[in-house]
């Protein structure tokens, strides 16, 4: 079972809200702030940029940046909520549309308004999330058309193009860039593709102006570790990765996967730096998604790289032949230091692949799988070597999954009577 807990102060609302274990219905939200607050788009772009507030879907780019991208791009556009996680370690994005549904749409209205949307999308392939926004949306119907799109959940399918892709009556796979999305996306307009937890906070942000900063610097992670209990967490930027560990319930980890699979492998003597986006980044690493997996005292890096190399090739599109082939041929090579049949030079042809092969896909997979490669290298050189020569006893027993349940959510069972509509 995933827990859920605030690593944040305790006095300052965050995208956790009251109650994360039920979900929060159109009067509960709209008590707390929810859709009440009327702020001119300009004076909440302002805002938004003022905070510093950064996607939450991987990248980490500017919020406003990409808002005003599409507000000046020269005709009406449209908004996609984006809640589709493709890294098995996330739950975070279904989390918040199970269970607040209406912060979501909330930020959601907010973005159109910035930019001038006329039609808005929230694009999912969980089911019971889906359930709950719809449910939120007979609640409280929008000052703008939005409609729910589903999709079968993949790795890629939440990658921008693949997004629009799909919204547009195709599959949820990636295309050629140019065009972004913001140039040309569904039905041939700009869209706005933003991450759930991202249109989360620009409702916060617009509800408690006062608190933007410390909105903008918290995000939601996923954490977890061998043998305990995954934790979704709210946590402030500043907290240290070993702050995270012991939260977690893995006190003294022999390394970490960061970002999901985007940020790669590190090692525990950078368990003491700061969870922010530019110290990761300036380390070598990123946040990513938030989803960090803590190796325990006991794993082998060199399996857990493997598992993840594994998922990944599974989970290639099939539609660029140098990803088929090089995401497998990295899976191959680093597959075999775990089962003793590594051949001679697999770490010069691994050095080279992990080296030529980024940037040659239609989206971030082969990436993915090059940069996780590319840091079993740097970070554990002297595992790759032993295993090279010595067969490993822990990567006999496979690497724990890397997939992680939702936290429970329960459903509100009978809807409470309404008197009045809720105040737009």
């Amino acid at each position: 079972m995933t827990r859920i807990d605030s690593l944040t102060p305790r006095e300052t609302p965050g995208v956790l809200g009251a109650a994360p274990g039920v979900t929060e219905d159109a009067e509960a939200y709209a008590a707390t702030g929810g859709y009440r607050t009327r702020t001119a788009p300009a004076e909440l772009l302002a805002r938004v940029e003022a905070a510093g507030l950064r996607g939450r879907g991987g990248a980490g780019f500017p919020t406003a940046i990409k808002l005003r991208a599409v507000r000046d791009a020269g005709e009406p556009p449209v908004v996609v909520a984006n809640g589709e996680e493709g890294e098995p370690g996330s739950v975070k994005d279904r989390w918040l549309l199970r269970a607040r549904p209406h912060l979501v749409l909330d930020g959601l209205l907010r973005a159109a308004e910035i930019t001038g949307a006329r039609r808005g999308y929230v694009y999912l392939s969980d089911a019971t999330a889906a359930g709950r926004v719809r449910r939120a949306l007979d609640e409280r119907p929008p000052r703008l058309p939005v409609e729910v799109v589903e999709t079968p959940h993949t790795y890629v399918a939440g990658e921008e193009s693949a997004v629009v892709r799909r919204i547009n009556g195709g599959p949820a796979l990636p295309t050629a860039k140019p065009p972004r999305a913001y140039e040309e996306g569904v039905d041939g307009v700009p869209t706005l593709v933003a991450n759930v937890e991202t249109l989360a906070r620009i409702a916060l942000i617009a509800a408690r102006p006062d608190g933007r900063h410390h909105t903008a610097r918290s995000t939601l992670v996923t954490l977890a570790g061998a043998g305990t209990d995954p934790l979704l967490a709210e946590v402030s930027y500043g907290r240290t990765l070993r702050t995270l560990a012991r939260a977690q319930g893995t006190p003294e980890p022999a390394g970490v996967l960061m970002g999901g699979m985007f940020g790669g492998l590190i090692g525990p003597h950078f368990l003491d730096l700061a969870l922010d986006p530019d110290t990761l980044t300036t380390a070598g690493t990123a946040l990513g998604c938030g989803a960090i997996r803590f190796l325990g005292p006991d794993e082998c890096p060199v399996s857990l790289a493997s598992a993840a190399l594994a998922h990944l090739a599974a989970e290639s599109a099939r539609q660029c032949g140098i990803c088929v082939t090089g995401t497998g041929s990295i899976r191959d090579e680093v597959g075999s230091l775990t089962t003793g049949t590594a051949a001679p030079g697999l770490v010069s042809r691994l050095h080279r692949r992990v080296t030529a092969l980024p940037g040659r896909g239609a989206c971030g997979l082969l990436d993915a799988a090059a940069g996780t490669a590319r840091s079993l290298l740097q970070v554990f050189p002297h595992l790759v070597r032993s295993h090279l020569d010595t067969p490993c006893p822990s990567c006999v027993a496979p690497a724990a999954p890397l997939t992680v349940a939702v936290p429970h959510v329960a459903g509100r069972a009978v809807p409470r009577p309404r008197t009045a509509p809720c105040p737009r």
